[in-house]
């Protein structure tokens, strides 16, 4: 992204915004990248894996908040909602399932916010919200697993909270390579603007908060 894009969404020339950061990452399971687990497993999920390790260890490196969510089930699927009904390859995974699990390198530090929820949705949350509001934060930079459900939710829980999202591509995964890029293109048009990895680095490394939430 040149100079003049970042100008363009309002962070100013010369990658020196005064907006202030937040990493979101959205449900990510292991189930999303194992292979055993044909609803979600695919190629695309295993490189956004590795791509949002990559943007975790640069958002902790820039001192900027991190949220990261994880989904929790029964075993029949029973208090996991509608959806969790409707798709009978996920009862399988009860306690202590990779679905309730993180991928290695992404699970919640001490000071970090970890939510946990009971089906993949739209969970920002107002409380949320509010904390990262008063530490002055008002971009989220959003990945994760799931584009047509849970990073489309939160991607639009985010800006509808009054924060400019800015979903990182490479750090967003799916079952299908087709099924994801046509979910990053509609958030594009309508919610978001979509960054690289490359670009996400380079903002956290120039504009990092240095805060934590509390």
């Amino acid at each position: 992204m040149s100079v003049d894009d970042y100008a363009g969404a309002g962070f100013g020339a010369g990658l020196t915004p005064g907006a202030r950061p937040a990493l979101l990452l959205v449900d990510p399971a292991c189930a999303y990248t194992d292979p055993g687990c044909h609803v979600y497993a695919g190629p695309p999920a295993l490189a956004a894996a590795e791509a949002m390790r990559t943007l975790l260890a640069s958002a902790r490196a820039a001192g900027v908040p991190v949220v990261i969510t994880r989904v929790a089930i029964a075993a029949d699927g029973s208090d996991a909602g509608v959806f969790f009904r409707k798709v009978p390859g996920l009862r399988a995974f009860g306690p202590g399932s990779p679905f309730a699990a993180y991928v290695d390198g992404l699970a919640p530090e001490a000071g970090e916010v970890e939510i946990v929820k009971q089906y993949p949705s739209a969970y920002f949350g107002t409380d949320l919200a509010a904390r990262l509001h008063a530490l002055g934060v008002d971009t989220v930079l959003i990945g994760g697993f799931s584009t047509s459900g849970c990073v489309r939710a939160s991607t639009l829980d985010t800006l509808q909270h009054g924060f400019t999202p800015f979903v990182v591509t490479d750090a967003c995964g799916d079952r299908d390579a087709s099924v994801q890029a046509a979910n990053l293109f509609d958030m594009g048009q309508k919610m978001a603007e979509l960054w690289d990895l490359g670009t996400a680095q380079a903002y956290l490394e120039r504009v990092g908060g240095g805060v934590s939430v509390p």
